[in-house]
């Protein structure tokens, strides 16, 4: 059997069929020439069995950038695995609000349930002359960003906290993507978020809004009279997450931010 045939029969069953290509791609660290010359070979049986095993824990939904171990942020790579949520790419956009919004003065950052290290990261990167400091309730977490902040070459200070409750600094940008689906709504997920991704990272009680309140309670003594706050939110959320942060920031303007889809994504607060 040829390679073509066999990545054919076994990517049938994908919900993406590039899938499949990506993990061995990746796994074998073969660029697209590479591949495609493969296709044109006969494949072994311990290839074969393989590249089945690959394609079942694709099939049980098992995400690929934790197979592969990695994924791409912002430019950057970054080292995933169940500890983590993956870093998605509306969540770059929230990235690319704070780089456009901000010049190159020395700021101090807070990126709060940083995870990955992903936002942390792809700013401190980005401006070598802010401070960053990254905080998260998780260890292993935090013991996974620390190995990604050394992996893209950016110091920057983590910590473990909810939310504020260990910090005492003020900052003028405060950032977070923090859990935010509520318990009841599952039904919108992937499968492959419900069965492997962390719930720590995912839920939150009050039917979500539970950690943007206390971001909200606490931020106010920990931001600067200018500073500013920019967060990720669930499509459905703008309204309720713009309510609590207006109601703690009379003098500061909260304003809802579509993605690229044009679904409510972002809050700011300046």
């Amino acid at each position: 059997m040829l390679w073509i045939e066999a990545v054919r029969t076994l990517s049938a069953d994908l919900e993406e069929p590039f899938e499949l290509e990506f993990v061995w791609r990746n796994l074998h660290e073969l660029n697209k020439l590479s591949w495609l010359n493969l296709m044109r070979e006969k494949i072994t049986d311990q290839e074969l069995n393989l590249l089945t095993e690959l394609s079942e824990r694709l099939i049980k939904n098992e995400p690929p950038q934790y197979i592969v171990g990695w994924a791409e942020f912002y430019e950057l790579k970054f080292k995933v695995d169940e500890r983590v949520l993956i870093p998605r790419p509306e969540t770059e956009e929230l990235v690319e609000m704070i780089l456009t919004e901000n010049n190159n003065d020395s700021l101090k950052i807070l990126d709060i349930g940083t995870g990955s290290g992903a936002i942390a990261i792809s700013l401190a990167k980005a401006r070598q002359n802010w401070s960053v400091k990254a905080s998260d309730i998780s260890q292993n977490a935090l013991e996974l960003a620390a190995e990604n902040a050394k992996i893209n070459h950016v110091n920057l200070e983590f910590i473990q906290s909810d939310v504020m409750d260990e910090l005492t600094d003020r900052f003028d940008i405060i950032v977070s993507n923090p859990p935010y689906i509520a318990f009841d709504e599952t039904y919108e997920m992937d499968d492959s978020v419900i069965k492997y991704e962390p719930d720590l990272a995912l839920f939150a009680k009050n039917q979500g809004l539970a950690i943007y309140q206390k971001i909200a309670d606490q931020a106010v003594n920990h931001l600067t009279d200018d500073g500013k706050i920019y967060l990720e939110i669930g499509y459905k959320q703008g309204q309720a997450v713009q309510k609590i942060f207006q109601k703690e920031f009379t003098d500061k303007t909260v304003s809802i931010h579509q993605d690229i889809f044009g679904k409510d994504r972002m809050i700011s607060v300046k």
